[in-house]
């Protein structure tokens, strides 16, 4: 079992083999959903035009809350990543 080491700011490397396993490349987002009591890293793939028209936006004639419409995009995102 490959096993990483947490900095003290946090951060780990993905060990090789499991880079490979999942074909992550340098710079390529990873979600990491928390599943009970363990983390699972699943790699991102497309873009956010992926995700266009699936969050629903005020219409033209109210303000839209931006924070509102991040938090929905985000929710999205992490939901479509754990699917896959």
């Amino acid at each position: 079992m490959p096993i990483a080491v947490l900095s003290s700011k946090g951060q780990m490397t993905i060990p090789k083999e499991i880079r490979k396993a999942l074909d992550l490349k340098p710079e390529q987002k990873v979600a990491i959903v928390l599943e009970d009591d363990h983390a699972v890293i699943k790699p991102l793939k497309g873009d956010i035009l992926d995700i266009g028209g699936t969050v629903k936006v005020p219409s033209a004639d109210h303000p839209s809350d931006f924070r509102r419409i991040r938090e929905e995009v985000k929710k999205h995102i992490g939901k479509k990543a754990a699917r896959k």
